[in-house]
């Protein structure tokens, strides 16, 4: 029974990566995007209720005054979440009213060596931490005057232009608000050497997303419209953009201890943390990865620099005597800048909001393949929390969590206006198939898009219910209920967060925002054909189709010749077969050579561009596609003559059939052809 159950979930798993791979819909239909997506509040409808600030802390609750009480509980949180998530090494520093409140490093920066964590010495790479150095560096050639980030960017760029089909120009205010309708890309973002690099302008020449929607409507995270940021840094300021951070920022910061550069300088790479993954019962390096997006993720620094940075933050712009930024600049990044909905977090320049037991932070995250990270402002308070681990896992968000909970927690409950009972016709128009937004469109990685699929759909009780496909999710994000507060407007009981719905110019629900997590996202409606069981489905009825063809040919003439038979089959017509089941046999090649390839030698190293066998296995596809026009014409003519048997000719038609929705599958996937 064990085995059996083994077998059947290989066969299901193996399916699945057939849709991945091949993975497409039937029409791809052209979204309008309307000028504003925030959710209309219809005035004839219960208006909602503000969170009620501020919310009163508990008496009892400690706040974040006492060192030696704040340590005893990092310590042991610390010693607990490390053990059970398998982290070798982590640090922390904590700032309050300008002083450093708390520093500390734990565990190991190198396991093999046995090198404990300093909190002064040891350097972590951040990633998208470095977004807030890049948008800092735009904001300083924008007090000079340098930089209108509100005007077309394309002004300031020699080298390539940004290629824009959309009426409104692309600013630099957008880059710093991923409005600007770029999206992700996953391949080829860096190199297995610092000789191997592209310099910045090069790379953003050949590489740069295209824009998807209209700027300035739509939050999409990506990380080249930062890289971008960073090129225009380097191009205004006529300076490397390296050279610049560390003259302009770093240094006026007293962040000895914090660099651009990859690998780290001399003085420096000896005291980088190595990055781990946990596999097999035991920690294993993974290799450094020379990032080609540089301002968005490449900064390598200390806990103990980082309080200068927040500091600098805190007290809008100046570090001691010195001044990075004017006061009304930071205010300005440290205000919200764009939202899908007045009540949903939104995003400054960089920094994105975030609100915790009612309470307002600005922040970000930065993972990387062996790294995370996080950096917690909360300027009402004058605290800012850096977190930081040599492990891809979510020690900052559990700790986050724990911190506001045991510091400054929620002791009156938020006060909402009454639940809105909605009809039939208003829950339909919402009900139905989401997938996110952020994810590759214009490579072959486009294929790992239904991963974040999620579906909404009708409670018992007549309020909403959104889940997650249990096959994809490793770890099954749990069903999350939602109460609606207006037509277009949803609340989680669990949570107290909003969920807001954003109607297209047809009247039509487009977009679901913030349907899972208390950040900024957005994800679209999809068609009922797109979602993963039909997808999963049209899969695997391609795949019984080609493997049929090739028992006909050339499995069949094989067995005859094994038999000491004649290998060919006397009958009309019989290239017909022939060609039937060469074009089968290389579908077959590519759907399982593909994923096989990249499992032996890494999914995780497309970053550096795409192996020579997986460019080799892209040729099959338009071999394939090429032998399909003829199976069509085939199709005609067996049946126009009436070759063979009825049965036969069924059979024939089916897997041309086949063939043919294949086509489409892999050129909407970017699988036809050579898309990276």
């Amino acid at each position: 029974m064990i085995f059996v159950k083994w077998i059947e979930r290989l066969c299901i798993g193996f399916i699945g990566f057939i849709l991945f791979l091949s993975l497409s819909s039937l029409t791809s239909l052209a979204r309008d995007i309307p000028p504003q997506l925030s959710p209309p509040v219809d005035s004839q409808q219960q208006q909602p209720t503000q969170p009620q600030p501020p919310v009163i802390q508990s008496d009892s609750a400690p706040g974040l005054s006492n060192p030696q009480e704040f340590t005893a509980w990092v310590d042991k949180f610390m010693n607990d979440e490390m053990s059970k998530s398998h982290i070798p090494g982590a640090v922390i520093s904590v700032v309050k009213d300008e002083k450093v409140f708390f520093t500390k490093g734990y565990g190991y920066a190198n396991v093999e060596k046995n090198i404990p964590v300093d909190a002064d010495k040891t350097l972590f790479r951040v990633a998208s931490l470095s977004k807030l150095f890049t948008a800092t560096a735009a904001m300083q050639l924008s007090e000079e005057g340098k930089l209108d980030i509100k005007s077309n960017a394309n002004q300031y760029l020699k080298k390539f232009k940004i290629k824009n089909p959309f009426p409104q120009p692309v600013t630099a205010a957008q880059m710093m608000t991923h409005t600007d309708g770029t999206t992700k890309r996953r391949i080829g973002l860096a190199a297995t050497t610092p000789e191997k690099m592209l310099p910045l302008g090069d790379y953003l020449a050949q590489y740069m997303p295209a824009i998807e929607w209209q700027p300035g409507t739509l939050y999409s995270y990506s990380s080249h419209s930062t890289a971008l940021l960073g090129y225009l840094v380097e191009t205004i300021s006529q300076t490397p953009f390296v050279e610049y951070i560390d003259k302009n920022i770093l240094q006026p910061l007293d962040m000895s201890r914090t660099s651009f550069q990859q690998p780290p300088p001399p003085e420096l790479a000896d005291n980088l943390a190595t990055g781990y993954q946990y596999r097999k019962g035991k920690y294993q390096a993974v290799p450094y990865l020379y990032l080609n997006i540089a301002p968005a993720a490449a900064i390598s620094t200390t806990a103990t620099d980082m309080t200068h940075f927040m500091n600098a933050y805190l007290q809008y712009g100046r570090y001691q005597d010195k001044r990075i930024l004017k006061e009304a600049t930071v205010r300005e990044m440290l205000t919200r800048q764009f939202t899908h909905h007045p009540l949903l977090p939104g995003t400054g320049y960089s920094f994105r909001e975030r609100w915790v037991n009612n309470i307002r932070t600005w922040g970000h995250l930065g993972s990387l393949r062996g790294y995370s990270a996080s950096l917690t402002l909360m300027p009402e308070r004058n605290i800012g929390i850096f977190i930081a681990n040599n492990s891809f896992t979510g020690l900052s968000s559990q700790f986050l969590n724990q911190f506001f909970d045991r510091y400054f927690p929620v002791t009156k409950p938020i006060k909402y206006a009454k639940t809105l009972s909605l009809n039939q016709e208003q829950i339909k128009k919402i009900t139905g198939n989401y997938r996110d937004v952020e994810y590759p469109r214009n490579t072959f990685a486009k294929v790992t898009a239904p991963f974040k699929d999620i579906n909404i759909k009708k409670a018992d009780n007549g309020n909403l219910i959104i889940n997650t496909p249990k096959l994809f999710f490793v770890n099954k994000i749990l069903d999350k209920e939602l109460v609606p507060i207006d037509k277009l407007l949803f609340r989680s009981p669990e949570n107290n967060a909003f969920t807001a719905f954003g109607e297209n110019s047809d009247g039509e629900i487009e977009f679901a925002f913030n349907p899972l997590f208390p950040k900024i996202g957005a994800y679209q409606k999809i068609t009922w054909y797109e979602t993963v069981w039909v997808q999963l489905g049209i899969a695997a009825f391609c795949a019984i189709m080609f493997l049929s063809a090739f028992i006909m040919y050339p499995t069949i003439p094989i067995i005859r010749l094994l038999w000491g038979k004649s290998a060919k089959i006397e009958r009309q017509f019989n290239g017909a077969w022939i060609i039937a089941g060469f074009a089968s046999t290389l579908n077959l090649i590519f759907l399982i050579g593909l994923p096989l390839s990249l499992y032996l030698i890494g999914f995780w190293k497309l970053v550096y561009g795409v192996p020579t066998i997986v460019i080799a296995l892209l040729l099959l596809p338009l071999i394939s596609t090429f032998l399909t026009l003829a199976l069509l014409i085939f199709s005609v003519v067996i049946f126009q003559y009436r070759y063979w048997s009825i049965l036969s000719r069924l059979h024939y038609s089916l897997v041309t059939f086949a063939a043919l929705i294949f086509v489409a599958f892999l050129a909407y996937w970017n699988l036809l052809g050579f898309q990276f």
